[in-house]
């Protein structure tokens, strides 16, 4: 929501305002997003809340790049100019005619980045800085069973084959929403 909301404010405005959030933006990506949600779990000390706080985070940037894009193609459409020249306020542009036709693109990055948060909350479990037990995590499973790997090294399959399948079944279903939403195919 913040990177949706964002980027619409940076894609329609433009001039001092996008400059300025999309530098913010770039700074953020600029830092690789494990290092970034480690510094702020480390900041803000282990825990649920903490690890959604940093993994929500991390993805404003992505999202906000991406719908500053599109709502600069979108906002050049005849479509849009018309509302503009009727009178529609800067809000009613953007919400009735702009954020519906950039939808599909938002669905398609919430769906992949589903996966890089779910691999980063596993990640930071992992090192320790996630969800502390007794809630159970794939990441604090592997981390677990590291300590009987060589005497049943099969424990540690079962989390990291459940953490493997759902990234696959997320990207899979990205691709997916994406051929089906996409209005050029």
């Amino acid at each position: 929501m913040v990177g949706t909301t964002l980027g619409l404010v940076s894609g329609y405005r433009r001039g001092f305002v996008d400059a300025a959030l999309m530098r913010i933006m770039d700074g953020l990506l600029a830092v690789p997003t494990l290092v970034l949600a480690l510094a702020i779990t480390s900041a803000l000390g282990p825990g649920i809340a903490n690890v959604m706080l940093a993994i929500g985070v991390t993805g404003i940037p992505v999202f906000a790049r991406l719908v500053r894009g599109q709502t600069l193609a979108t906002r050049g459409l005849e479509y849009v100019l018309a509302a503009r020249l009727l009178g529609a306020s800067p809000v009613r542009v953007v919400m009735r005619h702009v954020l519906p036709n950039i939808g599909s693109a938002i669905v398609v990055q919430a769906s992949l980045s589903m996966a890089m948060a779910i691999l980063a909350e596993a990640g930071l479990s992992f090192l320790g800085l996630g969800v502390q037990p007794p809630t159970p995590t794939w990441g604090a499973m592997v981390t677990t069973a590291r300590g009987y790997l060589q005497r049943d090294p099969w424990l540690m399959l079962a989390p990291g084959a459940a953490l493997c399948l759902m990234i696959l079944a997320l990207n899979l279903l990205g691709d997916a929403l994406r051929d089906a939403l996409d209005p050029h195919s």
